[in-house]
């Protein structure tokens, strides 16, 4: 089992900055995968970034990539994104979540939602205009 938990979130005007946490709980936090998907009302969840169990490998969605940077701290069993240049359109929930596959499998691999094992509660992010 894998508890996760976001933190973070909030109001920010268009161009601010925002950096979210997820800290976890339960199995060895750093020998899985970490991701970060939203989701905005009405549509589908999302990727948004994932970072390897020990940080060596990390992926994007083309929305975030060169604004968002995705890292964690393995003693602290946390994960973090930081986002800067914050758009409307970033407007959404954001979830963390765990993948206890062992390895690194590409970054494609990890932006099907259905890869993922355990999921956070979320956390809201408005960008205001």
């Amino acid at each position: 089992q894998v508890q996760l938990v976001e933190s973070g979130g909030g109001l920010v005007q268009a161009g601010g900055s925002l950096r979210l946490s997820c800290a976890a709980s339960g199995r060895t936090f750093s020998s899985y995968a970490m991701g970060w998907f939203r989701q905005a009302p009405g549509k589908e969840r999302e990727f948004v970034a994932v970072i390897s169990w020990n940080g060596g490998n990390t992926a994007y969605a083309d929305s975030v990539k060169g604004r968002f940077t995705i890292s964690r701290d393995n003693a602290k069993n946390t994960v973090y994104l930081q986002m800067n240049s914050l758009k409307p359109e970033d407007t959404a929930v954001y979830y963390c979540a765990a993948d206890l596959a062992r390895g690194w499998y590409g970054g494609s691999y990890y932006q099907r939602p259905g890869q993922y094992d355990y999921w956070g509660q979320g956390t809201q992010v408005t960008v205001s205009s």
